[in-house]
């Protein structure tokens, strides 16, 4: 290790500054997504099993709920337009607006050049849980997913069933592509349900038991036409593995809710970042 500078207190103890201030950001009008949400019939839903993948389609203004319904469950979320597969969830923008885990009134952003809204929660049953004395705390933006080149790195061996693999699966089967363009599309996820943090001492990404409990869910509100694809993780709750076929594992539900004509009378599809992709040409 490097000897420390004389002044090495003083630099730690510079005041940290936020990189993204969010006061300009559009505010989600969660008062009209509820009254809508109210009105809301279903309309769908789909059943993933455990240790698999599904996809569902959701339509801009309707409702989509993901709920744990058997046991103790996380699930890994990949979103794209639907219209448009390039666009998709940007788990690294997300973190970098609103912080490494979400919750009720935080959005879904889009990749560039798209940088929008793709979805808002407007309901999370675990948002009580906070931050833990761990520093442990639930629906990550930071977790990648688990994935059979990181197991064959670490453990060696060819684990399919891990979220990687599921989401790959379940968006060639609903779309038709070959296995090897729909893996290019699969992008890192909102892992939900799901109870992180980072190590106090060494800084590394950690999971830990959710707290999440059979009745528990998280609803959206879809700002743009969307596929949805869900990995019930094969890590269960996540409390000792991520890539098992031990684990006790439970599946997971997805309702979709459109709301009553009328219901989002002022409300429109967030368009695509204005930004001109000039880049100084």
């Amino acid at each position: 290790m490097t000897q420390a500078p004389p002044d090495a207190e003083a630099r730690r103890a510079i005041s940290p500054v936020i990189c993204y201030p969010i006061d300009t950001l559009p505010v989600p009008d969660l008062g009209l997504y509820h009254s809508a949400r109210a009105t809301a019939g279903k309309v769908g839903e789909v059943l993933v099993p455990p240790r698999e993948g599904r996809c569902f389609e959701v339509k801009a203004g309707q409702f989509f709920r993901i709920s744990s319904v058997e046991g103790p469950q996380v699930g890994d979320l990949n979103l794209h337009n639907l219209h448009d597969l390039k666009e998709r969830f940007f788990s690294g923008k997300t973190r970098a607006l609103h912080g490494t885990h979400v919750t009720t009134g935080e959005r879904l952003w889009s990749n560039l050049p798209y940088l929008r809204p793709m979805a808002t929660i407007i309901e999370d049953t675990l948002g009580w849980y906070g931050i833990d004395p761990f520093g442990g705390s639930v629906h990550d933006v930071i977790g990648t997913r688990c994935d059979p080149y990181t197991g064959n790195l670490l453990a060696g061996g060819h684990y399919h069933h891990c979220c990687h693999s599921n989401l790959t699966r379940s968006l060639a089967d609903h779309t038709g592509l070959p296995l090897s363009e729909a893996e290019m599309l699969v992008h890192d996820v909102l892992n939900v349900f799901m109870c992180t943090g980072f190590t106090r001492d060494t800084g590394q990404y950690f999971m830990k038991a959710s707290p999440v409990r059979p009745g528990d869910y998280l609803d959206f509100f879809a700002e743009i036409d969307l596929l949805g694809n869900l990995s019930a993780c094969p890590g269960g709750d996540c409390s000792s593995e991520h890539s098992s076929d031990t684990a006790a594992c439970h599946p997971l539900l997805v309702e979709i809710f459109a709301p009553v004509p009328g219901a989002l009378d002022g409300w429109s599809e967030p368009p695509v970042n204005a930004y001109d992709r000039s880049h100084g040409r």
